[in-house]
Formats: structure tokens, sequence, C-alpha cells
């Protein structure tokens, strides 16, 4: 899978240099295989690094070199792994750990509590973490940690979720999707869905991340520009789970029981959301269904006819950030934000691509 076309327009030699070791990351959307030959089914591929050419170095960020192997290494999971994306985000750091033979990895989970996760993390760098992979519950609150990773000149690396700092002052960069295109491309398959005309609700992510706040903006700028007469009458988090996605959606029918589309900020909130419509007698595409993640689930309610279209979110966030790392202790610029790539799937293929969710 290629770069996006027109996305990723490196503004020095420098960045592109610092770009050179995702080629291995690199694979066909359709194939198993990347460069290298190991076997990386659904794995991440970048679609643009750092717009502006900004990056950062060992000697811009601070710190000496360690060898990974060796190095004492941090993982910081927000949320409790009942979620498919948070077990597949946490085994694939810990499955290229494994494969990179680093053999003094700790993996703590905060299960969504913003007080236990600074804990976590401030705990992790007392114990002499050498790098920190981090991902954040929320996108504000870490001045402590930073003030105390700055001091031990440890770097973080942050995934999924963006933290309201400096990229390579208090924290070295950041990985993950861009989330207010995830939004557009939800809002023109709901487009879609429904001829451009209709109700439609929206559940919202938890609050207090910028996912759940552009996944939203993106969706509703979108849906303005290219199907004006489809309104947006309800919107109520959910939580980014399947239980809230249920009982919202219930709340919902029960004032909205004509709604046209849902559009659920992430999968589980879509599944729970199906749940409640197949308990308010709906039928499969009486009400059409979007979300953004890419697990089995979702994308089998596709192939059930249940979901309309699922925007991909990739949790497989153990080689790029890796190697990021690596790039980075090895003395080169690593860019200071890496968005990856997202796949789609709908009823063309959802049921033979089925295999790559997660």
């Amino acid at each position: 899978m290629s770069a996006i076309p027109g996305r990723w327009r490196p503004a020095a030699a420098t960045l592109g240099a610092a770009l050179l070791f995702l080629s291995a990351c690199a694979k066909s959307e359709d194939g198993d295989t990347a460069a290298g030959g190991t076997s990386t089914a659904g794995a991440q591929v970048v679609a643009s690094a750092s717009p502006g050419g900004a990056t950062c170095t060992i000697d811009q960020y601070g710190g000496t070199k360690v060898d990974l192997k060796t190095a004492k290494v941090g993982f910081s999971q927000s949320e409790k792994e009942a979620n498919p994306f948070r077990i597949a985000e946490t085994q694939s750091i810990k499955d290229e750990a494994a494969k990179l033979g680093i053999t003094n990895l700790t993996t703590t989970n905060a299960n969504s509590q913003f007080n236990k996760q600074i804990s976590d993390v401030e705990q992790m760098l007392d114990s002499g973490v050498q790098l920190l992979i981090v991902a954040p519950l929320n996108s504000d609150g870490w001045d402590s940690v930073f003030a105390k990773a700055s001091a031990k000149k440890v770097p973080i690396v942050t995934i999924d979720r963006k933290i309201n700092a400096a990229a390579c002052k208090d924290y070295l960069t950041f990985i993950g999707s861009d989330f207010a295109e995830q939004g557009k491309r939800a809002a023109d398959e709901m487009a879609k869905a429904l001829g451009n005309k209709g109700t439609v609700a929206i559940l919202l992510g938890a609050p207090g991340n910028n996912v759940t706040t552009l996944r939203t903006s993106g969706f509703k700028d979108e849906i303005a520009k290219v199907a004006p007469d489809v309104k947006i009458v309800f919107e109520q988090t959910g939580q980014f789970s399947r239980e809230e996605g249920q009982k919202v959606t219930e709340q919902l029918l029960q004032s909205n029981s004509d709604i046209n589309g849902i559009y659920a900020e992430n999968d589980e909130m879509a599944l729970g959301a199906v749940v409640a419509l197949k308990g308010a007698g709906k039928k499969a595409g009486d009400v059409k269904v979007v979300s953004i993640d890419g697990t089995k689930g979702a994308v089998q309610g596709i192939v059930d006819g249940w979901i309309n279209a699922v925007i991909e979110s990739n949790p497989r966030f153990g080689p790029l950030a890796f190697q990021t790392a690596t790039t980075f202790f090895g003395g080169q610029p690593v860019p200071a934000d890496i968005v990856i790539q997202d796949r789609q799937y709908d009823a063309s293929n959802a049921k033979t691509d089925l295999a790559s969710a997660y």
C-alpha cells in the first residue's frame, strides 16, 4: 500500500531520510508479506509524516543512545482490554518487543482511570525506564509526567491519541490516524447510504481526547458540505463502550423511533447500537450504521447487513513504535507526527477481507 497521493511531500532532505525506515513496514493491502519477508497481515502503513518537515533527533531531545534489547521499556495502556482495539494494540506492543529480543518490558493498564494512568507512567519513570510508549486516555493533564520525563531525558512515543503538548520537547513523536479524515470518510459513507437525506444520530466517543473531538468535527463538517439535507438530530456519548452504545441507542429510539442513520465513533458502540436496534424490532438495513475501528465483529456486521461501512483505525502499533525508537536512538531524525493510512470496509469487501480485521 503506497502513501496517499498528495498527502506526503517531505519539505526537506532530512525528512526524507527520517522516513526511510518506514518502508520496512509497507505492504500490499491485499498481501501478507512485508519488504523483509515477515508476515505482516494488517500492518500499519504510513500515509504522511510531519507536515512542514518537523523532525526530532536525540541531540535535540536530549538523552543518550541505548540498545533496546537491553533497555528498560514501559508501555502504558489507557483502557481495559475488553475492547478489541485495546487487545490488539497491547498484543502488538508485546509481540514486537519479543520479536526484537526486548526482555525488560513493563506494561500497565489504567482501566480508563486517568489519575491511575498518570501514576502508572510516573512509577515507570521512577523505576528507570529508558523508553515510554503511551496510549493516552486524555489529551490534557500530562504536565507532571513531562516534567519527570524531561528531567530524566526519557523519550515518550504517544500512540493512537494525541497529547496537547510540544513534540520534541514534552514528548518525542505521535503515531496514529488522521481522526478528522476518519470522520469525513464516515460522513461520505453515511451520505451515500442515506441517499443524501434523512436524520442521523451520533454516538460520541469518550470526552477529553482529540479522537472524539476530531471524529465529530470531521463528520459534521463533511455532512454539511456533501449532504446538507442530512440532519444531525441527536448526540450523546457512549464512552466508546458497547454497553453504553446500546443504552444510548435505546434512549435514542424512544424519542426518535424513525431515525435514519447512526454514526458511531467506534465499533463497540456500533455493535451496542445493533443490539438496541434488534431489540426495538428493527430489521437489518432499516437504520444505516457507520462506524470507525475495523474489528471483526463490526466487519461481520457488514456481512450480516446491520452495518453499512467501517472506517479502519489500525491498532497494530508495535512495529512502527519500536522502529521509530530504534531510529531515534540510532541518532537519526524521526518525524514529529507519523500519520498511518487506514483502510475501509463495506459490502464490496467485508466478506473477503474479514481476516484483515482484528
